[in-house]
């Protein structure tokens, strides 16, 4: 077994301003006048240590100077991004936490989840003086209940881009983000453009100029089309109000994040291949043909990067190592998406969590099909597989996510991850896929599914792999042995797949919110032997996640 090697984090500094809508009063926190120190609960102590702290380098050195530039602006408005989600996630700047607390172990701990709420321990309060986290983080009123919030008709009600806030008659209404946070978006859309400057592929700095702008209008589909449409720039971010699994009331609004992205070339070019697959794929899907009448966009592009700095939603507790944007339905149907491969972090999570959680739940003679080859694919496949299947309800106006409302990311995912390991099938058979055979992408799939349910119930992938474990152990996809050690039943687990998959197509086509609610219910939860498994994973030290020390300095810039 890998020995994972522990290091104490090092103080994660944040200075951020407090912003927000003057109508309400942030809803999590008292004023920092009143605000007295917290500390850990009693029972949080063993929480600390389970990320894996590594330094987010990469090789910079083929970038010119004006390249180099360009990334230490991305970076100063990523910080901005990062100030404006600790107020979507916490109500308040980071510092008015932060300060409060003296245990720098702890205060790490808060950073790194960005508010009191442990979000790898089902969103439970680490700090005292601390109650349930909101299900709407700060998009709603603290007192708005679904009920009102359903009866009410108000412009922008599900905006991506707003908050829902109370009027002085008690009325909800919407806030747009360039309103509310219009001085950090002023000085974000400053230094994008700033960085369009030095830029030195022109579809990349037309995006900058028009990401920049979306800040200020807080239209973003345009920068969204203009994004699709750059292909040979060096560096990319990934930056603005993006991702919707904050809002776990309704999933309507968008938390800002950011990545900061350097292409690898080589490994793009290698991956540029499947993209081709798309439609094919699309079409012997294991559903009937309503469900999967919609057709891949045919831009749809394939590339992998190194990360050189995360913010925001992104940076918020578990990391993302694979991502597939843009989210806007129009714009996936007629570019496709783009599906962005991070390296050196999937790297990280292969060595210091995989590899490590084999050695402890799967048996013996199965381990040597845990590869990163097949992790990366794993992953890969499943952003990709983020662009089949259908984004509009059948037979009904529509779109999946509105229909599905709090349930739609979940089940995104859980779609996301099955279809994946659908097309890596159907590929590895067909000979597309060349590198090793599918018992090793099914028993690194298994193995996956042991690290992602460790992010516990609040985390939207979380919920989709405690769904998709609980139906493989079902239909017998996997074996348990005295050991509690796991091994995969080949023909099983293909069966398990195609039947999933075709369950998850037709509860999203359907648009069947009760349907989906049930199925978390009965299959979202961990059994006490699962439980079990996982606490082995702990008491042998294996990390849940990462965490980064990074920035400017860290990438000596």
């Amino acid at each position: 077994m890998i020995k994972t090697i522990r290091f104490p984090l090092t103080a994660l500094a944040v200075s951020l301003t407090l912003l927000g809508c003057s109508q309400e009063p942030a809803p999590v926190e008292k004023a920092q006048s009143e605000a007295p120190a917290v500390e850990l609960v009693a029972d949080a102590k063993s929480r600390l240590d389970i990320y894996y702290p590594m330094d987010l380098t990469a090789d910079l050195s083929h970038l010119s100077e004006r390249q180099r530039h360009v990334v230490e602006l991305l970076i100063e408005a990523s910080e901005i991004m990062d100030d404006l989600f600790w107020q979507q996630a916490y109500g308040a700047s980071a510092s008015s936490l932060l300060n409060r607390i003296s245990d720098e172990n702890v205060k790490n701990f808060a950073a790194i989840n960005y508010g009191p709420w442990d979000r790898l321990n089902n969103d439970k309060p680490f700090l005292t003086g601390f109650g349930e986290k909101p299900a709407g983080a700060n998009f709603y009123p603290s007192n708005m209940t679904k009920e009102e919030f359903e009866q009410a008709e108000f412009e922008g009600k599900i905006d991506l881009y707003t908050l829902v806030r109370r009027n002085d008659q008690g009325e909800l209404y919407a806030v747009p983000y360039n309103e509310a946070y219009r001085t950090q978006l002023e000085k974000a859309a400053g230094l994008l453009r700033e960085a369009a400057e030095f830029a030195e592929d022109e579809g990349f700095k037309n995006y900058l100029t028009m990401r920049a702008d979306a800040f200020l209008s807080n239209e973003y589909q345009p920068s969204d089309f203009a994004w699709m449409d750059m292909t040979n720039n060096a560096i990319d971010v990934v930056i603005g109000p993006i991702e919707s699994y904050e809002d776990q009331l309704y999933g309507y609004r968008a938390a800002f994040e950011s990545y900061v992205l350097i292409k690898d070339l080589e490994w793009s070019e290698k991956l540029a291949v499947y993209a081709q697959y798309l439609p094919e794929l699309q079409q012997n899907l294991p559903v009937p043909a309503e469900y999967k009448a919609e057709v891949p966009g045919a831009g749809a592009q394939l590339n992998a990067y190194d990360v050189v700095y995360y913010a925001g939603h992104s940076n918020a507790g578990s990391k993302t190592i694979a991502i597939n944007l843009p989210n806007d339905e129009e714009v996936q149907l007629q570019k496709g998406t783009r599906r962005l491969q991070l390296k050196n972090a999937m790297r990280a999570k292969f060595d210091a969590i995989m590899l490590p959680i084999a050695d402890e739940l799967i048996v013996p003679e199965q381990r040597q099909h845990i590869t990163f080859d097949a992790f990366f694919a794993n992953t890969m496949f499943h952003e990709v597989a983020h662009g089949l299947g259908i984004k509009n309800l059948v037979g009904q106006s529509g779109t999946v996510r509105e229909a599905l409302k709090e349930h739609a990311s979940a089940l995104e995912e859980g779609k996301a991850d099955i279809l994946g390991l659908y097309m890596v099938t159907q590929l590895l058979e067909a000979g597309v896929i060349t590198e090793g055979v599918l018992e090793d992408y099914y028993t690194t799939f298994l193995a996956g599914i042991f690290r992602s349910v460790r992010f516990g119930a609040s985390s939207a992938h979380g919920k989709a792999n405690m769904i998709r474990f609980n139906y493989f152990e079902q239909a017998g996809a996997f074996s348990r042995n005295e050991q509690g050690q796991y091994s995969v039943n080949m023909d099983a687990m293909r069966a398990a797949m195609n039947s999933l998959s075709e369950k998850i197509l037709t509860l999203q086509g359907d648009g069947d919110y009760q349907g989906v609610g049930e199925l978390f219910d009965t299959m979202g939860n961990i059994s006490p032997q699962l439980q079990a498994d996982l606490d082995r994973l702990s008491a042998a030290d294996i990390p849940v996640d990462i965490t980064f020390r990074q920035g400017k300095s860290v990438l000596g810039l």
